[in-house]
């Protein structure tokens, strides 16, 4: 199997979310927001072209259904073929992707800020980080409970697990900088009289 530039992840991960049920983009869109939204999310602009190309390969079939007083819903199943792409893309290394971040490319150029915004900065960075620590707790909690017999559940544990330990660690790196930037603002007033 080889890798594709364009689409391939997004492929990847349609196929995997599909190991869990029969779905439709907008099922897919709302478990990807539940489930493996913390470190990966699909637009609907990516999820229904994607389903259109696992379709064209077979890798997915697609079912119409009607309900009454609804329009219809196109709901997707992996294929035999499809759980095989799946099997064979998860034993491939992972891609190193470089990450993109905002705040640290702000926080470089630091020394150019108006007074007080890395603080500000790293501070809204701090309190969402400790939201979302007690955010993946909850969830740990919750899928101990509702997903207790799913043989998938040590593996989403994991997942938790990396995102929990992630934001401890930036709330750790912020809590650390902002200590750091108090004693530079302290300095550059000090310069200042």
């Amino acid at each position: 199997m080889k890798r594709r530039e364009n689409g391939g992840s997004t492929a990847n991960a349609l196929l995997g979310l599909l190991t869990l049920k029969p779905m439709s983009g907008y099922d897919i869109r709302a478990l990807t927001e539940r489930s493996i939204g913390h470190f990966w999310s699909e637009s609907y602009g990516q999820i229904y072209p994607g389903l259109r190309l696992l379709e064209k390969e077979g890798l997915v079939e697609k079912m119409t259904k009607q309900s009454a007083g609804r329009p219809e819903k196109n709901v997707f199943s992996l294929t035999r073929d499809g759980r095989e792409r799946l099997k064979a893309w998860l034993d491939l290394p992972p891609v190193h992707e470089v990450p993109r971040s905002e705040l640290l490319l702000k926080l470089f150029f630091g020394h150019h800020a108006p007074e007080g915004a890395n603080l500000r900065h790293i501070e809204a960075v701090r309190d969402a980080h400790q939201q979302g620590v007690e955010i993946y707790k909850t969830m740990e909690r919750r899928l101990k409970l509702e997903e207790a017999g799913d043989p998938q559940l040590p593996y989403w544990l994991m997942t938790l697990s990396f995102g929990r330990h992630r934001s401890q660690a930036l709330v750790d790196w912020a809590n650390e900088s902002l200590d750091q930037l108090r004693v530079l603002e302290k300095k550059k007033k000090s310069a200042k009289k």
